[in-house]
């Protein structure tokens, strides 16, 4: 029999084992013992066995089971765990319970949070087909854009959980997002067993703003992590990082795919010309209150739409912070940026000249065609060398908009601008700050402190130069190389530092 505990909680011992199995709350209705692994499922007083679950992957993420935090002035505990794989990527679900009894999910993909409570649509769910990447559509009278629509699968399971679908079996998870940074799911799970789509509704969170307590010992943490020989040099190549989909072989270079794990025949892709950052792979910084590891390098290149001739390039690093997930530093001709993707879906029309995101406007600054040209170190994404996206670049002051867009997906990103001196001081590379400066630097303020004739003998000089570098680049294609590479675009290169897929879920 099944039994209530001072914590409202309900224990039964393990049909399987007859080890203690808990409920926390009256929604729970299936769970996986600790130590047979047994899945059981309540109806009522009764436990019963329906199967065992499969082995969980270690993310190395910091929550686990009975840590607790506070969201929104009300406490909660982490008492089930889902895991979830999709064709990009996996992600977790972290089930939680408050302590009236109702419930709650914590998602956690690649570093990035998002808290959830249960809601309900006005009227009936649509089919998991109706709903079209990049659509926008109406839900409760709000305006939501339909940000991925996945088949995923159950990976493993841990704890109580509300609802379990059926291992390995397909089904749809879909994503809409709001102009207001909101995130609403679909998970049409429940379906498999003939029951309704399950809705969540919420919103991105910093970990540290939950106050959780009982986090995993980040010492837990294996330093040592997989080895494997390079399929292209013989080089021994290393993952440090658990959800890592590429990485690069430091010996030559080449770019290999880790999406079916390092025991599967490892596919690669060779690079020359390889590209030395500026910042090393394995640096360490402090930015935005927190100390992030350079884990990933790319530099790209960009051209205006319908001129290949015209070209300009940028960096990105890939961060990770344990507790904050993956961000990117950019470093772009007219300046440094801190960027990372958004949870929202700004609001922006085919053509328009601004977007406009948690209520402010973005003026449009430029639209390119871009493409991935050099990668190093590792990647949450499947990263590949030519991978070509086109971008769009906003800006408000310092604060930065920018979408990507695929055949498949749009991708925004959201951040700052960053002084390159600080670039330099917070990774400890102050010694080199004349290598961080950038078109940025110069103030634009200087002009109002000189004088009218100053200003009118400055203009006049430059109209004189532009007429001699115009003379002079009249080009005799018989005699000279008229061809251009290059080109110094003031709106430097992608504000958005995403070039791949963050993975379809939150």
């Amino acid at each position: 029999m099944i039994e209530a505990s001072p914590q409202r909680a309900y224990r039964a011992a393990c049909p399987g084992c007859g080890a203690p199995v808990e409920f926390r709350s009256a929604q729970s209705t299936h769970a996986v013992c600790a130590f047979c692994q047994s899945t059981v499922v309540r109806n009522g007083d009764t436990l019963s066995r329906i199967g065992k679950m499969a082995e969980l992957f270690d993310d190395f993420s910091p929550l686990q089971l009975q840590a607790s935090g506070v969201f929104q002035g009300r406490s909660f505990t982490i008492v089930g765990r889902l895991q979830y794989k999709y064709d990009r990527g996996t992600w977790t679900e972290w089930y939680a319970v408050f302590g009236d009894g109702s419930a709650a999910f914590l998602s956690e993909d690649n570093g990035a949070y998002v808290f959830t409570l249960p809601t309900s649509l006005q009227r009936d769910i649509p089919l998991a087909e109706s709903f079209r990447v990049g659509a926008t559509t109406a839900i409760n009278a709000k305006p939501f854009s339909v940000a991925s629509n996945e088949q995923v699968s159950l990976l493993s399971a841990q704890g109580e959980l509300p609802h379990l679908p059926a291992l390995g079996r397909p089904f749809a998870m879909v994503e809409l997002r709001s102009a207001e940074g909101e995130v609403l799911s679909i998970d049409y799970g429940p379906t498999l067993a003939s029951g309704a789509p399950a809705l969540s509704l919420g919103r991105a969170v910093m970990l540290d703003d939950l106050k959780l307590s009982g986090l995993r010992d980040e010492s837990a943490k294996e330093e040592k992590g997989t080895q494997f020989n390079c399929p292209n040099c013989g080089a021994p190549v290393e993952v440090k990082l658990a959800t890592s989909k590429s990485i690069t072989c430091r010996s030559c270079n080449s770019i290999i795919d880790l999406s079916k794990g390092t025991g599967a025949a490892l596919q690669h892709a060779i690079q020359d010309e390889p590209v030395n950052p500026l910042i090393a792979l394995g640096s360490t910084g402090q930015l935005q209150g927190a100390e992030w590891q350079v884990v990933g390098f790319q530099h790209r290149m960009g051209h205006e739409p319908g001129d290949d001739d015209e070209s300009f390039g940028w960096d990105e690093y890939l961060l990770y912070n344990r507790k904050r997930g993956f961000t990117f530093l950019v470093d772009a001709e007219d300046g440094w940026s801190i960027v990372k993707p958004v949870t929202g879906a700004p609001v922006f029309k085919a053509g328009a000249q601004s977007a406009t995101y948690l209520g402010s406007s973005y003026p449009l600054q430029g639209s390119y065609n871009a493409e991935t040209t050099y990668v190093a170190g590792e990647f949450y994404w499947q990263v590949a060398r030519g991978e070509k996206t086109f971008n769009r670049d906003f800006a408000n002051d310092k604060s930065l908009l920018s979408q990507e867009e695929t055949g498949t997906e749009v991708t925004w990103s959201s951040g700052s601008k960053l002084d390159g001196a600080l670039v330099a001081t917070a990774f400890k590379l102050s010694d080199k700050a004349a290598l961080f400066k950038r078109a940025d630097a110069a103030p634009l303020s200087g002009a109002r402190r000189m004088g009218c004739i100053t200003i009118i003998i400055v203009v006049i000089l430059i109209l004189v130069l532009l007429a001699l570098l115009g003379r002079c680049s009249r080009c005799d294609p018989n005699v000279q190389n008229c061809s251009s590479s290059s080109s110094a675009r003031t709106s430097g290169g992608s504000y958005g530092g995403f070039s791949g897929s963050s993975g379809g879920h939150k």
